[in-house]
Formats: structure tokens, C-alpha cells, sequence
């Protein structure tokens, strides 16, 4: 496929915020896509060119960028950069000065998504002497021979900043379109659709989520669906490829949980700690987090106690890592043992100084068999079966079924004098949704709920805090697009603490995803989650979600998720409204 088809699309993503038209775009594209390169494009449609589970990363900075436009644009340096000042946004800087290109390649052929999607494929692999050269090299080839637009896009995919809109529904609905053939009318003045019949359509586009939901890979769900569906109903766990975290809505009280998944209900400690999922597949272990990123080596402990106390040769896990005093057996918060997810070196002595006890709660495939529509009782039979506990190293998460509120309250106070932030009750009839906060997994916590922000944005701080990056932009997440909700500048320590994060931490956090600067603000890459807390939310017009929190401040970094995390826009809604009311 030609580049430039894929850009148009782009440019009208870009042009609308309809998330029908956007569905209709892609799906149009999708039908004129050849089979062999489905997986390129739908990847290339989302900005990527690997799937999220995938470890390697193209990891190619601002300054990177610069030089690759400053040698395919035969300018210096420094009117990149004055130019990327003036519009904020490297794309726009490579499509304006393209434009205006002093040299042009003889005989440069029509760029093609292939080669775009091989050049930069081959950029992670590049180490050694000479990489940054060779890396320089590989983007400028495709600058060279690209026209302006093609230049504005390709600079953001390298960069990760697509800034077309592109959710996973959208995407899911595309697949749905182009290749089940439901039975729609797609009206674009009234941008609605016409159903023949909504059965069959919710049937076509569960199809696509399911095999998503196992897949966690938009390009292998594409590349099924174009085969069909018994294809895409044979799309599969795969061990070893992370998937989605099930995920649970919050109760006001015991009597509420109850009342949403039922009863008897199974309640189970509510660790402070983070998720992790384990792989077992041919004698391998895989640790991932909740953000699907691989932290197998930072948690050797880990890894030896799954090798030592599961049973089984091909499994995944789901678990809460939590840390604890080695010294008092006393579990600890989680901006304890946090800075575990990003250590590099040290790790055995890391391990010593902060361990970690694994409590595992949930199986989703065991010997081959996949477990995600098994009801929730016998998983946990099974996991009863498989896992032989040792204390303060690997454990099922302490649980109780019951339906009694008087026993539910004991159990509730139990695990929050042990230092847990709550409960879970989980319907006993449950199946395991990837990625979903479905009615049957509920969350109870004495504390005010919290929200997962992502930051977008910063600036450079004055005085003593000069050199840090301060008063962070936050957002949440919409429906195809990342909505801000406040700036949070409050809950950051100047000097370094045990458990605290720093404006340190947060600007070394944060520098590297920079894609934008204009004077002392910066836009960057949407990476860094924080959870915070505030007094009130308020509607505002000043944010895109039209709301604002009253004083935000910072609990924790949460480097253990990502953007797709996030708290959502109806979950502000929904506690904007409870407020009211309470």
C-alpha cells in the first residue's frame, strides 16, 4: 500500500471528532488493505509498530528527530528548532520545512507503507558504535524521499504522538465494518448509523472485543476477522503475550458490594501493591505488569518462587505483588517497593532490601486450556490445587466466601489492620473480562477514591525549582481521546524520601517523552500515570473533560500503569454526581 493512502486517512482522523466517521474511515481502508498487510497498517493506523505487549520500544528522542529533519531538509539545526518553538509540534516542523526543501532526491521512489513500517521495525535492534548515526540514517531515508504530509506523519509515529483519536472502540468497530459485513448504513451528514439488526451487530462487535480481550493485539483480531468469523472466534490466549487486567468499579459499603455481585460472595484482601501477571510457557517465566510492560528481571525472587511453588508447565497468573519489612514481616505501602518496576541494576541486593510477597487470586489459562469463561469458584479450585503457599514469598490471596454481613465486616476491618486498603468481592459465578470494570468485581476502601491521571503536560519551574519540570497537566481518558482535568502541583517533595515522589523523579520521569516545547511549557508523550486525590470535582469549561479538580494533590507515581489505565471520563461523572448527593 502506498504511504499516502494511510496519510489521508490521518489527516481526516485529525480533521473530525466523531467517533463514527473516524469508524468509517478506518473501516473504508481496512477493505482496500491486502491481506498481507493488515497487521502493518492496523498497527500503523494506531501510531505503533509494535503491539503493547511487545517489550521493544522505538525509542527515539526529540533531539533524534531534529537531526533527521535538519539532514533530509538540508537546514540547520537551529531552524528546526526555531520552528518546532513556534508550532509546538515536530510534524508540523518536518512538513513545513519539507515543503520548502533545498535539495531534492534524484529519482526518489513513491514511499510505501512497507518500507515505512521495515525502516522503523529495524530501530530498536540498532546498538553499539555508531547506533544513534545508523538510527539518524534509517529515519532520514524515509524523510528524504517523503512528501510534506507524509513527513509530518512520519515524525509522529517515530515519536508516539499520532494526535488523530483513535480509542480501542473505534478500532474494534472499524475491524467489525470491514470485514463481518454487519448490516449498517453509515449516514455521515447525521453521523448515525442505521441497524438492521442490533443483534446480530452487538454479536459481530463482541466478536471482535473477545478476540481482543485474548489477543491484547488489534493486528492479529484484524488479520482473523479478515478471514472471517470462525477465525475470529478461534483467536486465543497465548502465553507468554500479556492481556488486559479485569478490572472492578468501587462500592460505597459492604451492603452495596453485596447487592452488585451478588450473594454468597467471595471477599479477598485489597492489597496496596501492583498488579502482576505471570506467563509460564515451555519452561519460561514472564512477569508483566498491569501496564503489560515486562519486569522478568527486576523480580528474580518472584520468578524462582513461581518455578518452586506452582505446578504446571504452561499457565498465566493473576497476582498482587505487595511488599513488606524484612526485618518486621510487616507489609508495606507501595511507593516502597515502586521504584522496583524501573530498577536496571543492583537487582539481587534491590530484592534483599525491598522484597516482595506474591499473592496470587486468579488463574486464566492452565495447560492449555482457557480459563477466561471458567466460573470464578472453580478457577480458584484450581489455583488451590497448583499453588503450594510459603509465607512472605508466594501465597493465595486471603479470601472468604460468604453471606453474611456481619462476617463480611470482621473480614473488612481484618484486612485494614493488617495495612490493606480494603476488600474485593467477586461474584462466585464470574467469568474474567480483560480490560473490563464489569458489575460482578466490585472494590470497597474506607478513603475517598482516587483518580489515575496521566500527564500531558508541564512547566519548567523558577527559582530553587529551576531545571525541574513542575505544575503537571492532567488527563483522563475519553472516548477516543485523552481529556485534562486539572494541573497538579501539590504532593511533590523537593528532596528525596523513602516513599515520596520527587519533582526529581518526575522530571527525569517526563524529559524524555517531551514532544513540544513554547517557553516554559511542554507537551509530552502520555506515559507517566500518577494517582491523586482533591477535595471536590467541579465542572469547568476551562478543560476538555469539562471538569476540574479542587486542590489535586499527589499520592503516588504509578509506574506500574499506563494511558490505558486511566480513570475515564464516566468514572469523573459518576463521582462528580455522587458527590452531590452525599
Amino acid at each position: 500500500m502506498k504511504y499516502l493512502l494511510l496519510v489521508d486517512i490521518y489527516e481526516r482522523l485529525e480533521a473530525t471528532s466523531k467517533r463514527l466517521a473516524k469508524t468509517y474511515y478506518i473501516s473504508e481502508l481496512l477493505k482496500e488493505t491486502v491481506h498481507s498487510d493488515i497487521k502493518k497498517i492496523t498497527l500503523l493506523l494506531q501510531g505503533k509498530i509494535f503491539p503493547d505487549w511487545d517489550e521493544r520500544k522505538l525509542g527515539i528522542s526529540s533531539r533524534l528527530v531534529i537531526k533527521a529533519i535538519n539532514v533530509s531538509a538540508g537546514v540547520t539545526t537551529a531552524e528546526v528548532e526555531n520552528e518546532w518553538r513556534e508550532t509546538g509540534d515536530l510534524g508540523l516542523v518536518a512538513e513545513n520545512l519539507t515543503k520548502k526543501k533545498r535539495q531534492s532526491t534524484l529519482f526518489s521512489q513513491e514511499l510505501s507503507a512497507d518500507k515505512v513500517f521495515n525502516n522503523l521495525k529495524r530501530l530498536p535492534d540498532i546498538e553499539g558504535q555508531g547506533a544513534v548515526d545508523r538510527k539518524i540514517r534509517l529515519i532520514t531515508e524515509l524523510l528524504s524521499g517523503a512528501k510534506p504530509k507524509e513527513a509530518k506523519y512520519l515524525v509522529r509515529t517515530v515519536l508516539g504522538d499520532m494526535r488523530v483519536g483513535i480509542g480501542t472502540g473505534t478500532l474494534r468497530d472499524a475491524i467489525a465494518w470491514a470485514y463481518l459485513k454487519p448490516k449498517i448504513r453509515y449516514l455521515e451528514k447525521e453521523q448515525q448509523i442505521e441497524v438492521e439488526d442490533r443483534e446480530e451487530y452487538k454479536k459481530l462487535i463482541d466478536l471482535v472485543q473477545s478476540a481482543y480481550n485474548k489477543s491484547n493485539d488489534f493486528s492479529i483480531v484484524a488479520e482473523a476477522a479478515k478471514k472471517g468469523e470462525k477465525a475470529l472466534a478461534n483467536v486465543s490466549l497465548i502465553v507468554g503475550n500479556p492481556i488486559q487486567v479485569m478490572l472492578a468499579q468501587k462500592v460505597a459499603d459492604l451492603e452495596e458490594g453485596f447487592e452488585k455481585v451478588g450473594s454468597p460472595a467471595e471477599l479477598e484482601f485489597k492489597l496496596d501493591g501492583f498488579r502482576m501477571q505471570i506467563h509460564k510457557s515451555h519452561g519460561k517465566i514472564s512477569i508483566f505488569t498491569r501496564r503489560l510492560e515486562e519486569v522478568t528481571k527486576q523480580f528474580p525472587e518472584v520468578v524462582e518462587a513461581v518455578k518452586k511453588h506452582v505446578s504446571g508447565k504452561n499457565f498465566i497468573l493473576d497476582s498482587e505483588a505487595v511488599g513488606f519489612d524484612a526485618q518486621t514481616n510487616k507489609y508495606k505501602p507501595f511507593q516502597h517497593i515502586s521504584q522496583r518496576i524501573r530498577r536496571k541494576y543492583d537487582i539481587e541486593l534491590t530484592a534483599k532490601k525491598l522484597p516482595v510477597e506474591l499473592n496470587v487470586f486468579d488463574v486464566l489459562a492452565y495447560e492449555g486450556k482457557n480459563l477466561l469463561n471458567t466460573p470464578l469458584e472453580k478457577r480458584r479450585k484450581i489455583l488451590e490445587k497448583i499453588l503450594k503457599p510459603k509465607k512472605r514469598s508466594i501465597v493465595l490471596a486471603e479470601s472468604l466466601i460468604t453471606k453474611s454481613k456481619e462476617l463480611g465486616k470482621l473480614f473488612y476491618q481484618k484486612s485494614l489492620n493488617a495495612g490493606n486498603e480494603g476488600i474485593m468481592l467477586k461474584n462466585l459465578n464470574s467469568v474474567y473480562k480483560p480490560g473490563s470494570r464489569v458489575g460482578f468485581v466490585v472494590k470497597l476502601k474506607p478513603v475517598m477514591e482516587t483518580l489515575d491521571l496521566v500527564i500531558v503536560g508541564a512547566e519548567w519551574g523558577n527559582g530553587k525549582r529551576s531545571g525541574w519540570l513542575t505544575s503537571y497537566t492532567a488527563a483522563c481518558q475519553g472516548d477516543d481521546e485523552l481529556l485534562e482535568i486539572g494541573k497538579v502541583g501539590t504532593g511533590i517533595k523537593e528532596l528525596k524520601g523513602e516513599d515520596a515522589a520527587t519533582f526529581e523523579d518526575l522530571t527525569e520521569a517526563l524529559k524524555p517523552l517531551i514532544v513540544s516545547e513554547k517557553g516554559k511549557e511542554v507537551r509530552v508523550k502520555p506515559e507517566v500515570v500518577i494517582e491523586v486525590n482533591y477535595e471536590e470535582i467541579q465542572k469547568s469549561p476551562t478543560y476538555s473533560s469539562g471538569f476540574a479538580l479542587r486542590f489535586p494533590r499527589l499520592v503516588k507515581l504509578r509506574p506500574d500503569r499506563g494511558a490505558k489505565d486511566i480513570s475515564t471520563i464516566d468514572m469523573v461523572k459518576e463521582l462528580h454526581d455522587k458527590q452531590k448527593k452525599s
